[in-house]
């Protein structure tokens, strides 16, 4: 059994505040101008995606969602929006965990490709920016 495995069969699961310290740590890394652009986005932690993000997305099972970007985009931003709430990536421990036991991925690299995943909603990117985004800080 290699030291993954064991990680993932012993020990208590992750808590909320590890997954959000893995999530800062690869906030941190993110070459400019990436990183400025996304020091004012809430980072949460959640257990599961409310039942409201769920109905809305037309998602029945909570495991099915690890990450959700809320907010508008860069590319979409005008002055006309002041007065809206601060964007927000929500990270969702259980369904992050259970995908991650079922994987082979490591937490830090499973969190780090949710999170830039929606941080690239954020910049309005492509499946192909956020790749290429997600390889500068590994």
């Amino acid at each position: 059994m290699d030291e993954a495995e064991i990680r993932r069969s012993h020990g208590p699961a992750p808590s909320a505040a590890d997954i959000e310290a893995i999530a800062r740590r690869t906030l941190d890394a993110l070459p400019e101008p990436f990183a400025s652009h996304l020091k004012d986005v809430v980072l949460q932690v959640d257990e599961f995606a409310s039942d409201e993000i769920l109905e809305s997305m037309g998602i029945d099972d909570p495991f099915d969602l690890t990450g959700l970007y809320e907010g508008v985009p860069l590319n979409h931003k005008s002055v006309d929006l002041s007065g809206n709430l601060p964007d927000r990536i929500l990270l969702f421990r259980r369904p992050i965990l259970d995908e991650w036991a079922d994987g082979e991925d490591s937490l830090e690299r499973l969190v780090a490709h949710i999170l830039i995943h929606e941080a690239g909603h954020h910049f309005g990117f492509s499946d192909a920016d956020m790749h290429a985004l997600e390889e500068s800080v590994r």
